[in-house]
């Protein structure tokens, strides 16, 4: 049985800690907005040696998770998005080496003009402040936020799920190992030290107008908590209802490799494939082969009429499997009536996150992404490749799907607004 945590007794130390905290941050962002680069760097440098040198530490905290989850009987998908390996570990800490590899963008100017009067001004980026970053069983994204949002010159506080608790700690500990020996506040980087959930509530509200953005992400009742009480901004990343649709003109050999990978990789990432729509020109040929393929792959298939009667192992799908985030070996097959009967079910039954078309004609391509409203399209590619990684954002803190200031993956530039530099030589307005 895994040793009992420390949490903090009562409402009222709850809310005086995270007050503190909130206060806390907010004087470490005003130290980061004006940190040079090399302070930051140096300091994503030494977390990442410290990740890895901590690394037994990381894997006996996630451990006792781990026997937690077991014992409590969390599903296969779900104890995978919690697990963490040697190798994870060290992928964590690569992480952390991309984002200090990227261009610092705090200070950037991101358009000049002059007016005619001879003033010129400027658009530059600058941090947004303090971050809070509310998230659920996966322990990477202490570090990944962590190190993304110092990398912006942000502060952040961390509150990471119950269930991976111990893991957040102990990588959390590598990060103010690598702040300290930057010389930089350890308070730029805070994790709530409870899991008592009223410390969500608390950051809900904005902690006295100390927390400038809110950044969700986890499943559908994290989320749609974030939406309903929050008082500040918020980064939204709803469900990934992510589509592959197998247009008429798509080769089978790449449907079927694309397919297995973006279901079937890894299930429980938002980024899994949870409906295939096939067009019904093409059914005939890949139907059948699409469906054993899942099949043979573990992957349990709930179909329409169509997909039904093509193999008797596919169950019967209803309403609500067209609009499921399964996060598991689980995938809703419909046969459509062409491109357009696949993006009319998209933007009915999708979440605006990541949807792909397998085909070679060039304007079916077009006409699918230029008409799917998500945050991510993709044609001849897997859903899987909806990360920040894979985008050269060295990592990712989630995948906003609204439509306000950040959409897709959320890197270092989108944990960044802009101010206007004007620069005169005594013009006053008549």
């Amino acid at each position: 049985m895994a040793t009992p945590l420390k949490t903090i007794e009562g409402a009222g130390d709850i809310a005086a800690v995270m007050a503190d905290i909130g206060r806390r941050a907010r004087a470490a962002a005003r130290v980061l907005a004006l940190a040079p680069a090399a302070d930051k760097d140096r300091a994503l440098g030494a977390m990442a040696n410290a990740i890895r040198a901590q690394k037994a530490a990381i894997l006996a905290a996630n451990a006792d998770d781990l026997a937690d989850a077991r014992t409590s009987g969390a599903t296969p998908a779900f104890v995978d998005r919690l697990t963490l390996d040697a190798g994870r570990v060290d992928g964590i800490a690569a992480s952390v080496d991309a984002i200090r590899a990227l261009k610092d963008p705090v200070g950037t100017v991101m358009e000049s003009w002059t007016r005619p009067n001879g003033m010129t001004i400027e658009r530059v980026r600058v941090p947004l402040g303090v971050i809070g970053i509310i998230y659920e069983s996966r322990p990477n994204v202490t570090a990944d936020a962590g190190a993304l949002s110092l990398k912006a010159g942000n502060a952040t506080i961390l509150r990471g799920g119950s269930d991976g608790f111990r893991s957040s700690r102990a990588i959390h500990a590598a990060l103010s190992t690598g702040l300290r020996e930057a010389g930089l506040p350890e308070d730029a980087i805070q994790l709530v030290p409870t899991r008592d959930r009223a410390a969500v509530g608390l950051m809900l509200t904005g902690l006295d107008g100390t927390i400038d953005v809110i950044v969700p992400r986890g499943g559908k009742g994290l989320v749609g908590r974030v939406q309903t009480e929050a008082r500040v901004p918020v980064f939204a990343h709803f469900e990934g209802v992510c589509h592959v649709y197998i247009d008429k003109a798509a080769s089978l050999d790449m449907a079927k490799k694309i397919v297995l990978n973006a279901k079937m990789r890894r299930t429980g990432v938002c980024g899994a494939a949870e409906t295939l729509l096939i067009d019904r020109a093409a059914a005939a040929a890949d139907l059948k082969p699409l469906v054993d393929m899942l099949i043979d792959a573990g992957c349990e298939i709930h179909g329409d009429k169509a997909t039904q009667a093509a193999d008797r192992r596919v169950k019967p799908a209803s309403e609500e499997d067209w609009s499921t985030e399964y996060l598991d070996a689980i995938i809703a097959v419909k046969v459509v009536d062409g491109i357009d009967a696949a993006i009319d079910h998209i933007e009915r039954y999708g979440s605006h996150h990541t949807d792909a078309i397998v085909t070679e004609d060039r304007a079916a391509a077009d006409k699918f992404l230029a008409q799917v409203d998500s945050a991510i399209v993709l044609h001849n590619a897997s859903t899987q490749f909806a990360d920040g990684g894979e985008f050269g954002f060295g990592a990712e803190i989630g995948i906003a799907t609204g439509r306000l200031h950040a959409r897709g993956p959320v890197g270092v530039e989108q944990l960044t607004s802009f101010k206007y530099r004007v620069r005169g030589s005594g013009q006053i307005r008549p």
